[in-house]
């Protein structure tokens, strides 16, 4: 096992530091620490006993680890992310594979994969490749309708029929035309705190269409191989998301409410919960 590390850095008896680590001045890894493959730690940080640190992730110089105080408040950072200088990790806390942490975020919650967080405390603020819609829309199933396409498979942004009136406006979709599947169950999301992430999670079979009926949320859905965010802030505005794509909720405005029309009824069994295990389905590979 080879790894690099300034003349400063110390790595204490029972500390496990895998293939091509660097280490920086004034690193410390303690005693029952753990740092993978071709990870770089860029100096005036110590990583605790129960931190542990997956391959090629990288830590900023005066990154705090808060030291767990049992094997239950361990620390652990997958494969791939980014922990800017200065930010601080508490315990207990996960931070999924390819998360990226900006420099001086406070993180007391655990953090999904490929979320972009900051400030104090962190909140995900974007998520790495997530494009925002771009495309333009084409006609749709009717006259008064507007679908617009996305880079990710399975995936179409919906603009409903918007009747306006001087006693009020109205939308309305139909089943099997305007929304492209017959519905068996709804829900309805609110009061939903600003710095919450929903969904994060697929559908092995069953089909979705959300629409937020008040206020604002952003949607990132993702194939395994294309990302791209889209913002619901209008009662006629709504995304179909097909099975087998990665759907994420954030972004709540308060005042928010989102309607979902889904196609089966309710199967815990139907669910892909964890992100690797849902792009190996999909054939993206690790």
């Amino acid at each position: 096992m080879t790894h690099n590390h300034h003349p400063a850095a110390v790595i204490e008896q029972g500390a496990h530091v895998g293939h091509g680590v660097i280490l920086g001045c004034f690193t410390q890894v303690c005693h029952g620490a753990s740092i993978g493959d071709q990870a770089v730690i860029e100096g005036l940080t110590i990583i605790p006993t129960n931190v542990f640190l997956g391959d090629r992730v990288r830590i900023g110089s005066g990154v705090c680890f808060v030291a767990p105080n049992s094997e239950a408040e361990r620390i652990e950072i997958a494969q791939d992310v980014i922990i800017g200088a200065r930010a601080i990790i508490y315990q207990g806390v996960t931070i999924a594979a390819h998360a990226v942490i900006a420099p001086g975020a406070i993180v007391q919650r655990s953090i999904p994969s490929m979320a972009m967080v900051e400030g104090t405390p962190a909140r995900i603020v974007g998520y790495v490749g997530a494009s925002h819609s771009e495309s333009e829309p084409v006609l749709g199933a009717s006259a008064n309708q507007l679908v617009q396409t996305s880079r990710v498979r399975g995936v179409n942004l919906h603009r409903m029929p918007r009747v306006p009136d001087i006693r009020g406006s109205l939308t309305v979709g139909e089943f099997d035309r305007s929304i492209p599947f017959s519905a068996k169950r709804y829900f309805m999301v609110f009061d939903v705190p600003s710095l919450e992430t929903r969904g994060e999670h697929a559908h092995r079979a069953c089909h979705q269409f959300l629409i937020c009926v008040r206020g604002s949320c952003a949607v990132v859905a993702d194939d395994g191989t294309n990302r791209q965010e889209f913002l619901l802030d209008r009662p006629d505005l709504g995304i179909h998301l097909s099975p087998m794509v990665w759907g994420i909720q954030y972004k709540y405005s308060a005042d928010a409410v989102m309607l979902v029309f889904a196609s089966h009824y309710y199967d815990s069994a139907d669910y892909i919960r964890d992100y690797s295990e849902f792009r190996q389905l999909v054939g993206a590979g690790s």
